[in-house]
């Protein structure tokens, strides 16, 4: 099983995905709301004990140093599987709405350019990780998704700005795991020598976007350049990205959009009648200056 872009495996796990979403949708629609929740809920409980029993598979138990760092949450999807099975049980609108937006593009994004099983060194004897790869991001999909069809969450397009403030926050918890490695040495601590370095691990571009990355290099686009430099100390003005900082701006140019689009998909009347109303008001109050 060899993955890259466009081959055979990488559409079958594409249509599976999709596949399972759509049967899991028609099966649970028959089913009791205890019922579906209960399922919903059991998918995300198996994808948060699933992240700590990789590291009894390749690579993670061929490579301490890998096993130590990874079985951590060091990235967006990593983080949302520890923090997806207790928000499930939440009852506030914007919780959910996370959940969904940031669920869907995550997940989506991973299939889409699914760089982790590309970048396998030797990928015949890492079938396992691939297989828990792409069940972790369709499991991020499917529930906030099946939530939303079933009718148990509705998103709202007033309600998009949790899905850029959302993902800056979960990049803060982020941070504190990462701190917290270096302290207890799980990973190298950071020091004077490697100051102006990215962090140990940056798939989720806190530290700067890296070294000859595309994306990274396309965020830094919408980057004011304050957060480009160091301000003050012994490295004022020397060339480092603020961490966290750095990406504020174009999270919000970013992310805003995307979930917006997402959002249409099931807020789109309320939307159309949120314009209505206001070029109808609008309109009033022109009519009424010129009488």
């Amino acid at each position: 099983m060899i993955i890259s872009m466009f081959n055979f495996w990488y559409f079958f796990w594409l249509i599976l995905g999709i596949g399972a979403i759509v049967g899991l949708y028609f099966l649970l629609k028959k089913c009791s709301l205890r019922v579906q929740k209960a399922i919903l809920f059991s998918l995300l409980a198996i994808g948060f004990i699933l992240h700590f029993l990789k590291v009894y598979i390749p690579p993670y138990s061929t490579d301490e140093a890998r096993m130590l760092r990874d079985s951590w949450f060091v990235n967006i999807c990593a983080a949302n599987i520890a923090l997806f099975p207790f928000m499930f049980f939440s009852k506030k609108k914007t919780v959910w709405d996370y959940m969904f937006y940031i669920g869907m593009l995550s997940g989506l994004i991973a299939f889409v350019y699914p760089q982790e099983p590309i970048a396998k060194v030797d990928q015949l004897a890492e079938q396992l990780d691939i297989v828990r790869f792409y069940f972790h991001h369709w499991m991020l999909i499917a529930v906030p998704l099946l939530s939303v069809l079933l009718g148990h969450h509705r998103p709202s397009y007033k309600r998009v700005w949790v899905a850029p403030v959302g993902v800056l926050l979960l990049m803060l918890f982020i941070i504190v795991n990462q701190v917290f490695q270096a302290e207890l040495g799980f990973v190298p601590l950071h020091s004077e020598s490697n100051f102006l370095g990215i962090g140990y691990k940056n798939t989720s571009y806190i530290w700067g976007p890296g070294t000859n990355d595309a994306i990274g290099e396309f965020f830094s686009w919408f980057t004011p350049e304050i957060f480009k430099i160091v301000p003050v100390g012994a490295h004022a003005g020397e060339a480092k990205y603020w961490p966290w900082f750095w990406i504020i701006v174009p999270v919000f140019i970013l992310v805003t959009p995307l979930a917006f689009l997402v959002c249409m998909i099931f807020d789109h009347k309320n939307f159309k009648e949120d314009v209505k109303k206001l070029v109808t008001n609008a309109r009033a109050k022109l009519n009424r200056k010129s009488v």
